[in-house]
């Protein structure tokens, strides 16, 4: 079986130099590109690749970010790549993950795939792999605020509208922005999931999908759906969809109700 790869970078000429070096790899199938991380996210859903060689450093969503916003147990094997950066080569050193650092050779990336393949050969690895991703992340990230700010400054039409944090039914992912689902009104700003979710955390948010935050007050009714995600019904009529890789967020929806 070919190993199926995923690459994620935001510089035309480097996925392509890794596609010219892979393409000499008989057991290597390339399933995919993705120049940002939100692409990244959905060529991960929809490809499922065994491994992902994710560059760190990219707008908006960087490699980090991609890796937070997967569940533990449905994040492929990686490789990051990087330029010189000595923050976060030191974590990766700290933790035992592999990565890339531009300019490589073909040397050194099939040194990368010779440690992804037998990793992939051994489900104990990819356990304590997914383990090493998920202690870099806790390690990076920046404490969560004990409460959640009262009001969200929006833009809007040159203006910065205040939005009362208490307001706020739902949040969803719209590409590179966030959309504050207030009432009826919606307000588009330029944030990503993973952002505004840290910061409505102390406000008893839940995040229920990959693309959607959700407050329990807002909540009507929950009902099973088709391979363990729920339907989230909200008191306005709206229906939402828990995925069951959030299986975590129905206990915060019951708890908080």
């Amino acid at each position: 079986m070919p190993l199926r790869v995923l690459i994620v970078d935001d510089e035309p000429l480097a996925r392509g130099k890794m596609k010219s070096l892979l393409a000499k790899e008989a057991d290597i199938e390339v399933v995919g590109e993705a120049g940002d991380g939100r692409t990244a996210l959905d060529r991960i859903a929809e490809t499922s690749p065994d491994l992902v060689f994710l560059d760190v450093q990219m707008p908006e969503l960087d490699g980090f970010g991609v890796l937070a916003e997967l569940p533990a147990d449905a994040r492929p094997a990686v490789v990051f790549v990087t330029a010189h950066d000595q923050f976060a080569l030191k974590a990766f050193e700290v933790h035992a993950l592999d990565y890339l650092l531009k300019p490589f050779d073909r040397e050194r990336l099939q040194k990368a795939l010779d440690r992804a393949r037998q990793l992939l050969a051994a489900p104990n690895e990819q356990t304590h792999l997914q383990d090493q991703i998920s202690a870099l992340l806790a390690g990076m990230k920046r404490p969560a605020p004990a409460t959640a700010p009262d009001r969200i400054a929006v833009k809007s039409s040159g203006r910065i509208l205040f939005v009362n944090t208490a307001d706020i039914d739902w949040v969803e992912a719209a590409d590179n922005y966030v959309k504050l689902h207030v009432g009826k009104v919606e307000h588009l700003m330029r944030e990503t999931m993973s952002s505004i979710e840290q910061r409505l955390s102390g406000a008893g948010f839940v995040r229920i999908s990959r693309s959607v935050i959700v407050h329990p007050r807002t909540v009507r009714e929950l009902q099973p759906l088709f391979h363990g995600d729920q339907a989230v019904i909200l008191k306005d009529g709206t229906r939402l969809t828990m995925s069951r890789t959030h299986r975590d967020a129905l206990d915060k929806l019951v708890g908080n109700s």
